[in-house]
């Protein structure tokens, strides 16, 4: 009974936004991307498509994501939102990371690249315009993927911080108490496939097209490249969605290397309590603010 009930709340609220999208204008981007998609499937093979397309769509996101954070390091304005103000970027740490990445991404995450092919012809994924998925069932397909890949990432990053594991994995990725975007990545390549695991469970669950493959490549990176940005900037779009952690939440957990475990949302960590050290802080932090006005 309660199964056919929420079946039938969204099913309603999948009407609803198909209503309401009826009324929007049409997109005057949408004619492009679909002459640029059909030209990609009339001129590269599926292999292509799948492995050199999701590689490039990979690294583009990757570093072009990484540019405002590396560009406000040297922009004194920005210094205010910096969240860590006594740690800053350095380059020889930036330059170490950069190395570093470019072994993960290339030894590491493409050998799971090329298994991408394989992925859609064993499940039928389509790859044809006519059967991509309208926007709002794409935004919902993400969002679907971030839920699930959160609740992997929590558990098995917890478990990466047991004192007798530690050392050996997780600890490269904590090199930097002072996070930064380009560090999003960096992590010893065991860490990559255990908590990049994660990642493909969402697709093998919701993968309709493989346009939501890249759609949710961007998503990820989007998110896991902001909180590690070390800057809380105002009028992020990001903070619009529901129980988003955000850079200043996950910038605690680097600093202060327990708690706050979730990638994407706060509702793990909440329901666990492993988010009491970074409330206390907070609280901590409202106090000093407060008398520093006064005695202003």
């Amino acid at each position: 009974m309660a199964m056919n009930d929420s079946v039938n709340i969204l099913n309603s609220a999948y009407l609803a936004v198909e209503y309401i999208d009826s009324f929007l204008p049409d997109n005057p981007l949408q004619q492009p991307f679909k002459n640029a998609w059909n030209y990609m499937l009339d001129n590269y093979t599926k292999f292509q498509i799948a492995t050199w397309g999701s590689l490039i769509v990979h690294e583009v996101s990757y570093f072009l994501l990484c540019v405002p954070g590396f560009v406000f390091q040297f922009i004194p304005y920005m210094q205010k939102y910096k969240i860590q103000q006594d740690k800053p970027e350095t380059w020889e740490k930036q330059w170490k990371c950069f190395k570093t990445l470019l072994f993960n991404h290339f030894f590491i995450q493409l050998p799971l690249i090329c298994g991408t092919y394989y992925f859609t012809e064993y499940f039928s994924i389509p790859y044809a315009w006519e059967e991509m998925p309208r926007w709002y069932v794409l935004v919902a397909q993400c969002f679907g993927c971030a839920v699930i890949e959160d609740a992997w990432h929590y558990f098995l990053h917890r478990l990466l911080h047991h004192k007798r594991i530690y050392k050996y994995i997780h600890k490269v990725h904590h090199e930097f108490v002072s996070p930064f975007g380009m560090q999003a990545e960096y992590a010893h390549p065991l860490e990559t496939l255990i908590l990049g695991a994660g990642f493909f469970i969402g697709i093998v669950v919701f993968c309709n097209h493989v346009v939501l493959l890249w759609a949710w490549v961007i998503c990820r990176l989007m998110e896991t490249i902001d909180v590690h940005s070390g800057y809380d900037v105002p009028l992020n779009p990001l903070h619009l969605v529901p129980f988003y952690a955000g850079a200043r939440f996950h910038d605690f957990h680097h600093m202060n290397f327990i708690g706050n475990y979730a990638s994407t949302f706060t509702w793990w960590d909440r329901i666990f309590g492993t988010d009491s050290q970074f409330i206390a802080y907070k609280e901590k932090e409202k106090k000093q603010q407060l008398i520093t006005k006064k005695v202003n």
